[in-house]
This record gives structure tokens, C-alpha cells and sequence, in this order.
């Protein structure tokens, strides 16, 4: 029974060039290491056993309130998940079913697992942590533990819906670290779906519009799935008109992020510019709920909102959170207008 056990607390060996190169940096040195760990089995096994460990519960992450009222992931160890498993029942061969998810400066292996067969009350007590929905809390962990917790979350449920060769219908296998899975010689890759997220501005004022499934007062930038042949600029002028009508005269291109929502996004963060005198909005409501132009004060006003409104106290407008990429398109425009104003 606990034969696996002894197998993840043997020592973890380094090949050569790991342990002997120190004139790469530490980016490149931990680059490696995870790419050493992905294509050697025994070796991202190994690394378990002084690894960290991130729950998930049918992928909801495991988050615990600090003493600041912030939240931050519950990281526990091999041993813990361990004592976890064997506690409630289960074989702590359910360790291998983990998939590898990152390594911090020390190069400790990080790790991701989702216990959703077992009870979810019982792994909150023993663990003291509570699941959350992954869509609360992205707005309730930090910028650097997000992505983190997106990345993991992305790549269980990617497990969870490749379990079958979609050519030959047969089961597919995992390597180790959970990067790939394999069915005879057709090996699948986690995928991400492009999306183009844009924020027009018609030089005074920005564009944002708002879902229906959206909590009441969040509004944010416009967004669309690049379909197949599309570049990201005929998505991008493609879905301006037809969410909201307008034609765009000129774009550039900001920056990208990876979005968990709604099954692994690949944003493609933009800005576009359309004409003021050409800025009448016809807003298809099959798509948004409703859209429309804001000034600098009232998103100046939005941006100075920390934490997502209470209960019974929406503000008229607030903003997607500061990690998200829509939250750094609004602050590139806004310091933009305050640089020309200042002009």
C-alpha cells in the first residue's frame, strides 16, 4: 500500500547541466528545471516529495482568509496531502494524478490536484481552507497567485475533457508533470482559444460594455473569439461592428494574458480608435447587455475600487480586477488621457 510512498520520498537527482551551469540566470535555470521535470517521469514523480501542493475541489481552488481579510491559495506538502487522503479514505496513490504547474526561485516543484470524489467539507476542516468558485476568486486573490491558480485550474479541467482520443475513441495517457497526454503515436497539447480584448476610445472617452451574466455595475472591455483564417485585426474590427456597430480606424496591440473563462482563453489585449464623429452606438443586445462610452473622471472614479462591491452597495460602474488584462487596458487609456490633458 505505501510502496509509492517510499518512491516519492527518494532523493530527487539533477542531471549535470542543472547542477553544474550557474552562469544562466535564475529564469532560465528554472525554465529548464521545469522542462527537465515534463519529459522525465520519474524524476517530476520524485519531485513531490518536497513540492507544494494546490486543492482544488471539481475546480474550485482552496483559498484561506488571511489575517488581513485579503486570500491567498492554501499550499500544503506531500506529507499533508498525504495525511489528507489517508484520512478520508483514499489511496494516496491519487498523489500521481497531480500536474506540475510551476517551481518557485528555490526551484521547489508546485503542484495542482483536484480531490473533488472526496468530501468537500471534510478536506476544508483538515486542510483549513474553503473552496471557492474560481470566477470569485479571481477577484479576491492577488496579482501574483492568480495566474498561478488559472494556469492549475486550466489544466485539470483540460485532463478532465481529453481522457479520450477524439481519431481513434481509445482512452489517452498523462506523462508525470501532466503536459501532455498520448494515444499510440498522437500525443494532444493543452490548448488555449485566441480571444481579442480591445478598448476603443474615440480620443475623450473609452467603450465598455457588460454581459449579461455580469454581477450588476461590472462593465469591462470588449471581447470576441477569433474565428478560423481571422488575424487579430480582422477580429478585432470584426467584433466592434458586430457588438456595438462602430468601424475602426486604427489599433495597436498591448499585451496578452491567459483567462481561465470560459474554458482557457488566450487574450490578446488591444486599443482602437474610432472616428468622435462617428461614435453613435447600435449595440446588439444578442450579444451585450449594454455598452457604453465613459469618461476619464468616471473611470478614474472606477479604478479606485479595490474589492468587489458588498451586497445592497454597487457602485454605478466598477472594473474587471487589477490583474486582469481589461483592468490594464483601462489604466494604459487613463494615463494616456491624463498625460494629453496635462499636454
Amino acid at each position: 500500500m505505501f510502496r509509492l510512498l517510499r518512491f516519492l520520498h527518494s532523493p530527487l537527482r539533477k542531471p549535470a547541466n542543472l547542477q553544474q551551469n550557474r552562469c544562466c540566470s535564475g529564469f532560465v535555470s528554472r525554465m529548464r528545471f521545469l522542462n527537465w521535470l515534463k519529459g522525465d517521469d520519474a524524476a517530476c514523480l520524485a519531485a513531490l516529495q518536497d513540492g507544494g501542493i494546490f486543492l482544488f475541489h471539481n475546480l474550485a481552488p482552496l483559498l484561506q482568509r488571511t489575517n488581513d481579510g485579503s486570500f491567498r491559495p492554501v499550499w500544503l506538502s506531500c506529507s499533508d496531502v498525504e495525511l489528507i487522503l489517508l484520512g478520508l479514505g483514499s489511496h494516496p496513490s491519487l498523489l500521481k494524478d497531480s500536474v506540475l504547474i510551476g517551481c518557485t526561485k528555490e526551484k521547489q516543484a508546485q503542484f495542482c490536484l483536484d480531490v473533488g470524489d472526496l468530501d468537500r467539507m471534510l478536506v476544508e476542516e483538515r486542510s483549513k481552507g474553503t473552496f471557492v468558485d474560481m470566477r470569485k476568486a479571481f477577484f479576491l486573490l492577488s496579482d501574483p497567485e492568480a495566474p498561478l491558480v488559472a494556469k492549475g485550474q486550466a489544466l485539470l479541467r483540460w485532463h478532465q475533457a481529453t481522457g479520450f482520443c477524439s481519431a481513434t475513441g481509445q482512452l489517452t495517457y498523462r506523462n508525470q508533470a501532466g503536459s501532455q497526454r498520448v494515444c499510440g503515436s498522437t500525443i494532444y497539447y493543452p490548448k488555449m482559444s485566441p480571444v481579442v480584448l480591445v478598448l476603443v476610445s474615440d480620443g475623450k472617452r473609452c467603450l465598455l460594455g457588460r454581459q449579461k451574466s455580469f454581477p450588476p455595475g461590472l462593465y469591462s472591455a470588449l471581447a470576441g473569439f477569433c474565428d478560423m483564417g481571422e488575424s487579430l485585426e480582422d477580429t478585432l474590427r470584426r467584433e466592434v461592428a458586430e457588438e456595438v456597430g462602430l468601424e475602426i480606424l486604427s489599433m495597436s496591440f498591448s499585451s496578452s494574458q491567459h483567462w481561465p473563462f470560459p474554458q482557457s482563453s488566450f487574450m490578446l489585449g488591444c486599443h482602437a480608435h474610432v472616428s468622435p464623429t462617428h461614435s453613435q452606438l447600435n449595440v446588439d443586445q444578442s450579444e451585450l447587455e449594454d455598452a457604453r462610452w465613459f469618461t476619464l473622471d468616471e473611470i478614474s472614479s472606477a479604478l479606485k475600487i479595490r474589492a468587489p462591491p458588498t451586497r445592497g452597495n454597487t457602485p454605478k460602474l466598477w472594473l474587471p480586477p487589477r490583474h486582469a488584462l481589461a483592468n490594464h487596458l483601462i489604466n494604459e487609456w487613463a494615463e494616456l488621457q491624463k498625460r494629453n490633458n496635462k499636454d
